[in-house]
């Protein structure tokens, strides 16, 4: 309690010295018919790289997830992991952190319209305001300031091996002061998956091989509501609530077989089914003071996020040499929940040229997770009261920072945070009744300069301190199968990784930017496999040993033809040297030393032959070396698109081809101290998309408001 105290106080000192953010952003117009970027489509800062898509038709046909997935520094594993320089990413969404991860968070995304954004920011090198041991994307949505009312709609069509449906609404109403914005959509698809497993056990020379089909339905309906009052000239207030709602019915089939020692054994056959329904309620309720004029700002954010799951798994395992199916049933209701206060607040010193930032954060969440399994006899399912089990995490993180910021000699750019993070939680696990609590602090600095030699020559360096918690489904130890045989459990005794970053960058003629880093990490959690009861079970484990990684980024972005064509290329290398933690850890067969190559490359060109036609091509080259997993083939995304606009109705059309020379496989080995599991997969990328887009009202687009600092970061322009 009394660190909850300690960081209240600091609060309320932030609290009480704000009152009284000059709005540094210059509202621009975009243009409703031709549309033609002002902006360069990428735009390298000294702490981030800046993805302006508003105006550029990669937007077309396409949901925020697919254009994350086309966003330079960003690629994404087993089509469902967002990562950056081979790293773990938070995601925030107009500066608010996403309280989705993983597959939620890919759902989520793919309800969000590509056409509802502003820009992109990979933040590479976050300062303490943020929450985040890793890199940082910021997805910034457009905001429509003109008074009256409009919006668009729009309907879309995938044609996969199945066929897939999404349409969405977006209504904007502003008068004098005070603004509504409604949003919804609704998507509806069949999706199917293949994967191939390879569990190789090195003590008795088994080998299990197994591979699985499935076909997946989702229904997902959503709906956002943002309405902001401005009091007067310097104060706001707002409330924002979102819905969301995934609902799915997964039918796989997995057929297997086990060999000893190159014979023959046994083959199996297992079906399963799963059904859920997830549904999540957010709110935001926020006060913003702004004085314009001495640039000042305070924002105060109180929230409250729930959200429920309830599935049903059902596994029926049949064997050859057992006649009689056994089979399991998982039935859970996951309820979690999640309060939050935040403040923030920026002062500049006119006189000294420094600029503060300053604030905290205090969060808690409750979240509950139940199991109830079942066992299946003779055709009855059976509560199991001995396996069933009840999970619960209590959680509360309190945070403070500051940042301060300042030029020197017109030429040196510096920004130096600090951040303080305590963290308590507890553990509770029903079966066995274990509870565990832990608590601890930890200090997170980072410091930026930025020196400018000359007009057309920069150079910057960055270091910071981050620390990436488990998330907290990681603890969980209930023994959940997989549709593949295997099993996932969860682990209660799992330690945050802390770890260290230094960056160098450099700008050029500000079109050519390379950029080299360097992070060292003496611990890190990895996913590992272990056989018990004859089951082979996939859980996280904390490794001791150094894990030393450089990264080599180059990014450039061109335009020709009197900025009709524009053409961004973006190349990165990384080499990891885990020499010592394999060593450490006894893992065999794994390389000590490995590279990741990756790269993509965007083609846009705008109103071509005078049509109002837009085109786009991108591809993107990814490996998957992370951890002791590593890459067996190179993954290969690329999609083309082409949109036609008519001027006087306000209608769009587009066309879209994803990946139609070649389907991108995942396939990938993971080295343990017991054996090698090799999983490869193929998703359904391969298809074609018609979208049409129906506008009314005048869209006039302003970004959100932002600081000079937090635009520019230190004040760089470049």
């Amino acid at each position: 309690m009394k660190k909850i105290f300690v960081t209240s106080g600091m609060l309320c000192t932030i609290l009480t010295l704000s009152q009284t953010k000059k709005d540094s952003t210059t509202q621009k117009e975009i243009k409703e018919v031709v549309l033609v970027g002002k902006k360069p489509t990428v735009e390298n800062k000294v702490d981030r790289t800046v993805f302006n898509v508003a105006n550029s038709s990669i937007l077309a046909g396409n949901t925020t997830w697919e254009v994350l997935k086309m966003t330079p520094l960003i690629s994404v594993e087993n089509d469902e992991t967002l990562k950056s320089e081979g790293e773990n990413v938070t995601v925030y969404i107009n500066d608010r952190k996403s309280v989705f991860t993983g597959k939620e968070l890919k759902e989520y995304l793919k309800t969000i319209p590509a056409d509802n954004l502003m820009k992109i920011e990979v933040i590479t090198n976050p300062s303490a305001r943020y929450e985040s041991a890793g890199s940082v994307i910021n997805i910034i949505l457009k905001k429509l300031e003109n008074e009256g009312v409009k919006g668009s709609v729009s309907l879309s069509n995938t044609q996969n091996k199945k066929n897939s449906q999404y349409s969405n609404f977006n209504l904007n109403y502003h008068k004098k002061n005070f603004t509504q914005t409604l949003s919804g959509g609704y998507s509806n698809g069949e999706y199917v998956y293949s994967s191939t497993n390879e569990n190789y056990i090195y003590a008795n020379k088994s080998l299990t091989n197994v591979i699985t089909d499935s076909n997946n339905l989702n229904k997902v309906p959503t709906f956002s509501s943002t309405s902001e009052l401005e009091l007067d000239s310097k104060n706001n207030i707002g409330l924002i609530l979102e819905y969301f709602q995934y609902k799915y019915n997964n039918n796989a089939i997995a057929v297997g077989s086990s060999y000893l020692d190159t014979v023959f054994q046994n083959s199996f056959t297992q079906n399963q089914s799963t059904n859920g329904d997830h549904k999540s309620i957010g709110s935001n309720v926020f006060y913003k003071y702004y004085d314009k004029v001495k640039n000042k700002i305070f924002d105060v954010n109180l929230g409250v996020n729930y959200y429920n799951e309830e599935s049903n798994n059902e596994f029926i395992l049949s064997q050859e040499i057992a006649p009689i199916s056994s089979g399991s049933k998982i039935v859970s209701d996951n309820q979690n929940r999640n309060y939050y206060l935040k403040l923030d607040y920026t002062q500049p010193f006119e006189k000294s040229g420094i600029n503060l930032e300053m604030g905290g954060k205090i969060d808690f969440k409750n979240n509950v997770i139940p199991n109830d399994y079942y066992l299946l006899n003779q055709n009855n399912w059976n509560l199991d009261h001995s396996k069933s089990n009840r999970f619960q995490y209590l959680e509360n993180l309190n945070s403070v920072y500051t940042n301060v910021s300042k030029t020197f000699f017109k030429k040196l750019e510096t920004r130096i945070g600090l951040r303080y993070e305590y963290i308590h939680y507890k553990i509770i696990q029903n079966v066995g009744s274990i509870e565990k609590t832990n608590s601890y602090g930890t200090w997170l600095p980072d410091i930026l300069l930025k020196y400018t030699l000359t007009e057309n020559f920069n150079i910057s360096s960055f270091y910071n301190r981050g620390i990436w918690r488990p998330y907290y489904a990681e603890f969980n130890p209930f023994l959940m199968p997989n549709s593949n045989g295997t099993y996932s459990q969860g682990n209660m005794d799992l330690q945050p990784n802390p770890s260290n970053r230094v960056e160098l960058k450099f700008g050029l003629y500000k079109k050519y930017y390379i950029s080299t880093s360097y992070m060292f990490s003496n611990q890190d959690y990895w996913n590992t496999f272990y056989i018990n009861d004859g089951k082979t079970i996939d859980i996280p484990i904390n490794f001791n040993g150094a894990v030393k990684k450089y990264n080599v980024n180059f990014n450039t972005n061109q335009t020709f033809l009197k900025n009709k064509l524009n053409v961004n290329l973006s190349i990165n290398y990384s080499y990891t040297d885990n020499s010592d933690f394999y060593a450490k850890n006894n893992i065999i067969n794994a390389k000590n030393y490995f590279s990741n190559i990756g790269g993509s490359t965007n083609i846009s060109y705008t109103n071509l032959l005078n049509k109002n036609i837009n085109i786009n091509a991108w591809i993107g080259i990814f490996n998957q070396h992370s951890g002791n997993s590593f890459a067996n083939n190179t993954m290969l995304f690329h999609n083309i698109s082409a949109t036609k606009i008519f001027p006087k109705s306000q209608i769009e059309t587009s066309l879209r081809l994803s990946n139609i020379f070649m389907s991108p496989k995942f396939d990938r080995t993971t080295f343990t101290e017991i054996g090698s599991f090799r999983n490869s997969n193929i998703w359904d990328a391969r298809g074609i998309s018609l979208t049409f887009v129906k506008r009314f009202g005048n869209q006039k687009v302003k970004e959100n408001s932002k600081t000079n600092v937090e635009k520019d970061s230190g004040g760089s322009k470049n």
